[in-house]
């Protein structure tokens, strides 16, 4: 038993035709389609976030201990409001957080920040290690018959 595009029961052939129709071919395939908009969403803010080596190294640095605004600086030769735009687009990325007590700005990493990095590059590896595992297969059957 097959659905149609808005829920219904429909035959085989029906939904078929249905959805040929929207541009899929098999309508009962057991191929899921798998998208999560917050997912990747989250994963493409924080892949920008770190694209730029200056903000990779601001993460470097927090993963030690949490810092003032000024700290991060030094070690960069650029001025504070072109750091601060780094640091906006960690905290707009979820990377970092920051508080201002006084006159001072003090920058930490957020706790799980890169977890959704590391849980799409867990799901990247298995498929890789996947074909890697059926080529080291295929190498040895291939060495044998020579």
């Amino acid at each position: 038993m097959c659905f149609g595009l808005y829920g219904q029961t429909t035959s085989r052939q029906g939904a078929r035709d249905t959805l040929m129709y929207a541009g899929l071919t098999d309508p009962c395939s057991s191929t899921i389609i798998r998208y999560v908009p917050k997912y990747y969403d989250e994963l493409d803010a924080v892949l920008r976030a770190l694209a730029d080596p200056t903000r990779r190294a601001v993460v470097e640095r927090l993963a030690k201990s949490p810092a003032v605004v000024s700290e991060l600086a030094a070690p960069f030769s650029m001025a504070l409001p072109s750091l601060m735009q780094h640091l906006r687009v960690l905290e707009d990325a979820g990377v970092v957080t920051s508080e201002k007590h006084g006159r001072v700005r003090t920058v930490s990493l957020r706790p799980g920040a890169l977890d959704v990095l590391h849980l799409w590059l867990g799901e990247q590896r298995s498929p890789a290690e996947h074909q890697a595992d059926r080529l080291g297969i295929h190498l040895i059957r291939t060495s044998k018959e020579v």
